[in-house]
């Protein structure tokens, strides 16, 4: 007489699904306290990486429209003490002859100050540095103005001045115009400039043409500042040659430096400070998880009829892990759904808040949902053995 062997019938993804979610379906309060630990953890570790490559974005994007190919010939530190250094007045005509060089401009420091009106002190000045500059210096820049216009061959030539960002602010000028005190006499405000992120030197200032600073304010033609524009190939070349060109007699007394240099430093260290703040995002994640562990045992013990039951109905052992595995993992991953969702919406919010683009990066995304599955999946492991464990007889009769 032959022997027929029973064996297991085996569960389907479908059912493998089935039986996994009808545990959240019971206990519905549990389960949304369980995956809200599991989403603030991904939340915080979404918003903390979105908000860091938002801001870099903007860097990067402020680094395309403003170029990297801009550098500044400054007056160094002479080699005798109490010794002025300057300039001399060919340079920015010098520099212009340096092969890849496209554009360049110049600013010259003067003595006076800028001030609202002649009533007020002469020492209230507000910070605001009096400059003489070329024509072109705008574009070397890539700078805009806000209002009004830039100086040119007409303007230059007479009393009208140019305020910087910064120095329209700190004399409480919003339109052109007006007028304010430079020396003896006013001077007509003829425009406003936009921000200057490579020269905050410039935003500043008030900045005057170059012959009006000769014939009305006793500038005597030396440049502070030699800014040039090169190509993007040639910076490096020009860059060795530009202070013995500026100075051939005296070449280490000029400084050259790079203004978008401090740019690619916050670019390139703008993740720094976010490392705290994602380990505390990875422990409320963990945290998350001892819940989602503990919600899983607790199931365990209230349902050790029904695990009882379908093992008594044939179920085996390793379907019973695989029930309670995929319930953990069902409410880890709609936990880490939500924190997705959260952590996307909070980066979007600062983004606006901040005029920032909204930049969320697809693996931070991809890594912080896979970590709740992976935590899920632990979480369920211990659960998931102690019920395959249980005897259905035992089982049965504790209920």
């Amino acid at each position: 007489m032959s022997r027929t062997r029973l064996r297991a019938a085996r569960l389907g993804p479908r059912d493998v699904l089935h039986v996994g979610a009808a545990g959240l379906r019971s206990r519905p309060v549990r389960i949304v306290l369980s995956a809200l630990g599991i989403a603030i953890g991904i939340a915080t570790m979404i918003a903390v990486v979105g908000i860091s490559a938002s801001s870099k974005e903007q860097l990067m994007r402020q680094l395309d429209a403003l170029g990297t190919n801009l550098l500044v010939a400054t007056p160094g530190e002479s080699m005798f003490a109490g010794q002025d250094v300057k300039l001399p007045k060919e340079a920015p005509g010098m520099v212009g002859r340096i092969d890849g060089v496209r554009q360049v401009g110049a600013t010259g420091d003067l003595a006076e100050s800028v001030r609202r009106s002649e009533k007020i002190p002469e020492e209230e000045t507000s910070g605001i540095a009096v400059k003489a500059a070329t024509e072109d210096l705008l574009k070397v820049l890539r700078g805009g103005v806000g209002r009004g216009t830039w100086l040119n061959g007409a303007s230059g030539r007479y009393p009208s001045v140019v305020l910087g960002h910064v120095a329209a602010g700190r004399l409480g000028v919003t339109e052109p115009g007006r007028q304010v005190w430079i020396g003896d006499r006013y001077f007509t405000v003829v425009g406003i400039l936009d921000p200057l992120p490579l020269a905050p030197e410039v935003e500043r200032s008030a900045l005057v043409g170059w012959a009006a600073a000769q014939r009305l304010l006793g500038f005597d033609g030396h440049p502070t500042s030699v800014y040039e524009r090169s190509a993007d190939a040639s910076v490096r070349e020009v860059r060795a040659l530009l202070a013995a060109t500026v100075d051939p007699r005296n070449p280490q007394n000029v400084r050259v430096t790079d203004p978008s240099s401090a740019l690619r430093a916050r670019a390139a260290t703008e993740g720094a400070f976010s490392t705290l703040l994602l380990g505390l995002g990875g422990i409320a994640l963990l945290v998350g998880g001892v819940g989602v562990a503990n919600t899983m045992i607790i199931s365990v013990l209230e349902r050790r009829h029904e695990i009882g039951l379908r093992r008594s109905l044939g179920a085996t052992r390793g379907q019973i892990r695989i029930q309670f595995v995929t319930e953990s993992l069902m409410l880890s991953g709609l936990g880490g759904l939500v924190g997705v969702a959260l952590g996307a919406a909070a980066t979007g919010a600062y983004a606006v808040s901040g005029g920032l683009p909204w930049v969320v990066p697809p693996w931070a995304v991809g890594g912080g949902f896979g970590a709740t599955l992976l935590i899920g999946t632990v979480a369920g492991l211990y659960p998931a053995v102690r019920a395959s464990r249980l005897s259905p007889t035992l089982a049965l009769h504790a209920a």
